[in-house]
């Protein structure tokens, strides 16, 4: 009888990164489903938009400043995003740390804009079709800015315990921040809609 070779698994990691980790998948797959909500978001209110005789309906176009100033804080924050990733990928506790404090506070402030923006609109949600879509899609956006910005402030708080030494905590940190980048990515398609269509 022949001998089985024996393959020997000891020396591989207990967990993977990237497209290695299950996690991963499973976040890439949520960012799919929920890019496909924006994607219909988007289509319902240009749908709207080509049956209303004006658009927006009985008000004026949003005010620039707040979505603005949000949009130029997400775009911002891709560098410290991208920066937390790398040290991540490189078990560099310590960067890791500042980075994620860096990124709590940056998904604290679009909360802070987005305060302004619901108001920026110029109509409620109940006011007619324009309001309704309008608010849906901040109201969704927010929520995944809320999202992220929970997800962040959990791996912030784990990273700074015992549960820094486990290695599949940095592959959280690079799955979040991986998140955050399609928020901030669904974002500015959002933004031209909402604050740019109105104004053509």
């Amino acid at each position: 009888m022949k001998e089985q070779a024996v393959l020997d698994v000891s020396r591989l990691p207990l967990h993977g990164m990237g497209a290695a980790s299950p996690t991963w998948w499973g976040t890439a797959a949520f960012m799919l489903i929920e890019g496909s909500g924006f994607a219909l978001a988007v289509a319902v209110y240009f749908y709207l938009m080509s049956l209303a005789e004006t658009w927006p309906i009985d008000a004026p176009a949003p005010d620039l400043a707040p979505g603005t100033w949000l949009t130029a804080i997400l775009v911002a924050s891709v560098v410290p995003n991208m920066l937390i990733s790398r040290w991540a990928k490189r078990r560099q506790l310590r960067r890791v740390q500042i980075g994620l404090v860096i990124m709590t506070l940056l998904g604290i402030a679009p909360l802070a804009f987005r305060v302004y923006e619901f108001p920026a609109l110029h109509v409620w949600w109940d006011d007619n079709a324009y309001g309704s879509i309008t608010w849906t899609i901040l109201g969704l956006h927010t929520t995944h800015i809320l999202t992220d910005l929970v997800d962040t402030v959990v791996l912030t708080c784990l990273m700074f315990t015992r549960h820094a030494d486990n290695p599949r905590r940095y592959g959280d940190v690079q799955d979040n921040a991986m998140y955050w980048n399609f928020v901030v990515l669904t974002w500015l398609p959002l933004y031209v809609c909402l604050y740019w269509v109105p104004r053509l």
